[in-house]
């Protein structure tokens, strides 16, 4: 076959697409042209057969002939997809948007009110002069109760209270206290610690969670006494709750501290005179402390003759439904309502 034949219907084949093109007016009609061309069975698929009846010495200049002009419309689909999309994107913005109006300013999160009350509380101790100390959330009985003085017997170590992943063993801990412990065990004395964190136990009502957070704080040094625990805790409260907050230190028991205490501050919504917030007495129980029992002392190695010190535990949680008044039910903190969680937005 006469190779110069083969150019002339090529570039026919080229001259017809290009016409046709300009007549397509969505992206299947571009294909479906582009197919009746390139494809086995198009003008062009089925010229390229006659290549085998060309002369040898020609067939490559009739190859680049084909690559030629399948190049060719390969890129005018490609520029003339890519002009209609713009096209249609074109159209839609002029009439669906008024490019005229405001942008729209895209939503933005907020710390969760338990984070704030617990970077508040950690911020009011660290400037008396706490470090922060964290531990695993998966720990050791060892660590959670045997350390801390709690004997096997006590009613902590039952499963209606414990959430144990193997009993006798490991175990969500219940307190951050084995904070305590670890840091005692790791770190030179004298020590000055506040430990916020995650704790579990088998709580679930109203005003109890399975999972809620505790900062629990230790001090051991030569000659810390009760009186320091108090000058610690007034000052505490009084950042938090407000300079006029009355508080009361009442006889308790802890395992791990004696003697114990548990603080109470005046009912901050009656000011004393009973309500129901307060249960009628005029004082919300607000966290426990006491001196370090000698024997958590020993158990880490410290001779409680030399060094004494004093620990305390309290609930974020609890202090976030005193701050915030009028929550009826702490789950309101973890049902993560934007609603909700907007109000605390700082």
């Amino acid at each position: 076959m006469d190779p110069s034949e083969i150019i002339k219907q090529l570039n026919q084949f080229a001259d017809e697409f290009s016409h046709a093109l300009l007549q397509c007016k969505t992206e299947q009609d571009i294909r479906d042209l582009q197919a009746g061309y390139l494809s086995k069975k198009g003008k062009i698929g089925q010229l390229q057969k006659s290549l085998g009846k060309v002369a040898p010495d020609a067939r490559k200049e009739i190859g680049q002939a084909f690559n030629k002009a399948k190049g060719a419309i390969i890129a005018s689909v490609t520029d003339t997809i890519k002009a209609l999309e713009q096209k249609s994107e074109q159209e839609y913005l002029e009439s669906y948007i008024d490019l005229s109006l405001p942008g729209r300013t895209p939503a933005q999160g907020s710390m969760h009110p338990i984070s704030i009350v617990m970077y508040d509380i950690v911020d009011v101790f660290t400037s008396m002069g706490f470090d922060v100390a964290v531990g695993p959330e998966v720990e050791e009985d060892y660590y959670n109760f045997t350390r801390l003085n709690f004997p096997d017997d006590h009613p902590a170590r039952d499963m209606q209270d414990t959430l144990f992943i193997k009993e006798g063993e490991t175990l969500l801990r219940t307190h951050t206290s084995p904070v305590q412990i670890r840091t005692m065990l790791n770190k030179p004395l004298p020590i000055q610690i506040v430990a916020p964190g995650a704790v579990f136990r088998r709580d679930d009502d109203p005003t109890h969670s399975p999972m809620f957070f505790q900062i629990e704080g230790l001090l051991v040094d030569k000659g810390i006494n009760f009186g320091h625990l108090k000058g610690v805790l007034n000052t505490f409260l009084h950042q938090i709750f407000g300079e006029d907050v009355k508080t009361r230190f009442r006889p308790s028991f802890f395992p791990f501290t004696e003697p114990s205490a548990e603080v109470d501050i005046q009912c901050i919504n009656c000011k004393g005179a009973g309500c129901r917030l307060c249960s009628h007495t005029g004082w919300i129980e607000i966290l426990g402390c006491g001196m370090v029992d000698p024997n958590v002392l020993k158990g880490v190695d410290v001779d409680p003759e030399v060094y004494s010190g004093f620990a305390f535990g309290l609930g974020v949680d609890r202090v976030a439904m005193l701050k915030y008044e009028g929550l009826s039910s702490i789950k309101l903190f973890y049902e993560n309502d934007p609603r909700f969680l907007d109000c605390f937005r700082r």
